[in-house]
């Protein structure tokens, strides 16, 4: 008699009927969110740009409240920061700052690094065209994140750079180090003939010393400080002179350490909780007005035209001789330079310093602008405020252009260059999807 076997077909079947009710169960919240998520971006499709903005300020909102661990204070602090800042809708925080907490790991930190040094690096080498073998001294400055191996040997290793390339990474020197880096490559390159040297300014915000506490002073460095990076080739090579776009005239460095308060005005500590991060003190515009003073006082004569020097002269000499209470001349530096590229650490310096340098608003629009678009963006803002000049097509042949930056320490340092030919209106850059809309107006107080 033969044997009954079993239907496979059947078995089989039910074998596959019993695993889709298996992916069924276990996705089943997976696709009811499906109609929800379409529903979502339907709408978001409706939106105009002025609701878009509303929706993104009320995210930011959010993660601040969730940042700030339900702490009603240091929220409408920060909020109340955020809305006298100057900053605009699209500066840019990193990845590891878009979870709820953040996630400030050394890992996201090199990720974060990566894409700032190598992106700007990029860009850089094509533009000029040069090798990487080419480079011959290598500056990477970066304040708060200082890894090992360093951010230096990074660049080195992804660009396959030489072996007896001088490299340098400069940490802890604040929002000024890009000039000091400036500076060591000028010195070096006086040194080594026939030479490149390759600066990279960067500030790295996921690092350990992101802060997630509620001491006020500490807050600040959280509300104001943005991603970017800028790469910058030298050369002293003569057949590099006829494209070089400027030509480094001075450098001129002031550093207050030596005084207390100027020390610590800019200081790395932990809170009562034991939670790292940066604390700027209430003196520190007091201390940048006397690093500033310092700094002008230096460059004054190596800039300044004769009238200027001697108008400052008589006004020094009489207030030694005649009277001490008189006022002390502000050099007119407009005489001196056509560009003005200040540091934009928050809306509070740049108007300190249009002031007291008695500048007009097309002078520092780069700077306002700057922080506008990309925030306090540390040691790499003056590059992005000189390249929204050359985008407005306002860098002419012979221009000299001043940059100032302050950094902790307290340094206050400076630049001086001269553009060596008409720039043409770059095509690419930082700015290039978004320079038709600047200038922008910004009003003292954004309500969020």
């Amino acid at each position: 008699m033969a044997e009954i076997l079993p239907n496979f077909s059947t078995s089989v079947k039910l074998n596959y009927v019993k695993l889709g009710y298996q992916y069924l169960v276990n996705h089943i919240l997976s696709f009811l969110l499906i109609p929800i998520v379409l529903r979502l971006l339907l709408e978001v499709l409706r939106l105009g740009p002025e609701e878009i903005l509303l929706l993104w300020n009320s995210l930011n909102f959010d993660l601040i409240q969730a940042d700030s661990q339900g702490n009603k204070k240091s929220v409408d602090f920060q909020m109340r920061i955020l809305e006298r800042s100057g900053l605009g809708e699209e500066t840019c925080v990193p990845p590891a700052m878009h979870y709820i907490p953040p996630m400030p790991t050394t890992g996201a930190a090199r990720a974060e690094a990566e894409t700032t040094l190598f992106s700007a690096i990029d860009s850089l080498m094509e533009k000029t065209g040069i090798n990487p073998k080419d480079i011959d001294i290598l500056i990477i400055n970066c304040s708060l994140f200082s890894p090992t191996p360093s951010l230096s040997a990074m660049v080195v290793n992804k660009y396959k750079l030489r072996s007896n390339i001088k490299s340098f990474n400069l940490s802890g020197m604040g929002c000024s180090a890009g000039l000091i880096s400036i500076d060591l490559a000028r010195d070096l390159l006086q040194v080594h003939h026939n030479s490149y040297a390759l600066v990279v300014s960067a500030e790295i915000l996921t690092s350990p010393n992101y802060y997630k506490g509620s001491e006020r002073a500490m807050l600040l460095p959280n509300c104001l400080f943005r991603m970017g990076g800028a790469a910058i080739l030298l050369s002293n090579k003569w057949r590099d002179s006829a494209r070089a776009k400027y030509k480094l005239v001075h450098v001129v460095r002031t550093h207050k350490g030596a005084d207390d308060k100027a020390y610590r005005c800019v200081y790395e500590q932990e809170d009562k909780e034991g939670k790292v991060g940066i604390n700027l003190s209430k003196d520190l515009m007091v201390i940048a007005g006397e690093a500033l003073k310092s700094n002008i006082t230096s460059i004054g004569p190596l800039v300044l035209p004769a009238s200027e020097k001697l108008l400052f002269l008589f006004t020094l000499i009489g207030r030694k001789m005649f009277n001490s209470k008189w006022k002390p001349y502000i050099p007119d530096f407009k005489q001196a330079f056509e560009h003005f590229c200040i540091h934009a650490g928050g809306r509070a310096v740049i108007d300190e310093l249009q002031k007291n340098l008695q500048l007009s608003a097309e002078h520092v629009e780069a700077s306002r602008m700057t922080l506008h678009r990309f925030g306090n963006t540390s040691s790499s803002s003056l590059w992005y405020e000189m390249s929204y000049i050359e985008v407005k097509g306002r860098m002419k042949k012979g221009d000299r252009v001043w940059q100032i930056a302050f950094g902790s320490g307290f340094k206050c340092n400076s630049a001086a260059w001269k553009c060596n030919r008409t720039i043409k209106t770059p095509t690419d850059g930082p700015w290039q999807d978004c320079i038709d809309r600047y200038p922008v107006h910004i009003p003292e107080i954004v309500k969020l």
